[in-house]
C-alpha cells in the first residue's frame, strides 16, 4: 500500500509541476509587449513632446527637404499652419467656455437635489476632484518638457 500512495503522490506532483511549467511558457509566449514608436525627422535634434513651434519647424523642414519647397512656398505654408492653429485655438477656447457652463449647470442641479447639510460635503468633494485634475494636468505638462 505505501508504494501506491507514493506513486499517486508523485504522479499528482508531476501533473501540478508540468501545469506550472506549461502556464509559464504560455504566459511568456502570449504576453503583450508595449512598443513605443519614435519618429525622428532627419537633421532635427530629437525632442520629446515638442510644442507647436517645434512641430511647425519640423513640418517646414520636411517640406523643404522632401517636397523641395522654395522659401516663398515655405512662408505661405507657414501662414497656413499658423492660421489653422489659430482656428483650433479658437475652437478649444469656445469648447472650454461651453464646458464650464455645462459644469456649472450640473453643479447647480445637483445642489438643488441635495439637502443643505450635504452641500458643503459636495463642495469639498468637487474641490478635491479639481485639485487632482490640476495635479494631473501639471504632471502632463512636466512630462512634455
Amino acid at each position: 500500500m505505501p508504494k501506491s500512495k507514493l506513486s499517486a503522490f508523485l504522479s499528482l506532483l508531476l501533473v501540478f509541476f508540468s501545469g506550472a511549467v506549461l502556464g509559464a511558457f504560455a504566459y511568456r509566449l502570449y504576453a503583450v509587449k508595449t512598443v513605443e514608436t519614435v519618429v525622428i525627422t532627419p537633421g532635427a535634434p530629437p525632442k520629446k513632446g515638442g510644442g507647436p513651434e517645434e512641430i511647425l519647424r519640423q513640418r517646414l523642414a520636411e517640406m523643404k527637404d522632401r517636397v523641395k519647397a522654395d522659401d516663398q512656398q515655405l512662408e505661405q505654408i507657414k501662414q497656413v499652419y499658423n492660421q489653422t492653429r489659430e482656428q483650433y485655438d479658437g475652437i478649444r477656447q469656445k469648447m472650454n467656455a461651453e464646458g464650464h457652463l455645462i459644469d456649472e449647470n450640473q453643479v447647480a442641479k445637483i445642489k438643488a437635489i441635495l439637502r443643505p447639510d450635504q452641500v458643503p460635503v459636495f463642495d469639498q468633494i468637487r474641490a478635491e476632484h479639481e485639485a487632482a485634475h490640476k495635479r494631473r494636468m501639471q504632471q502632463r505638462e512636466n512630462e512634455r518638457k
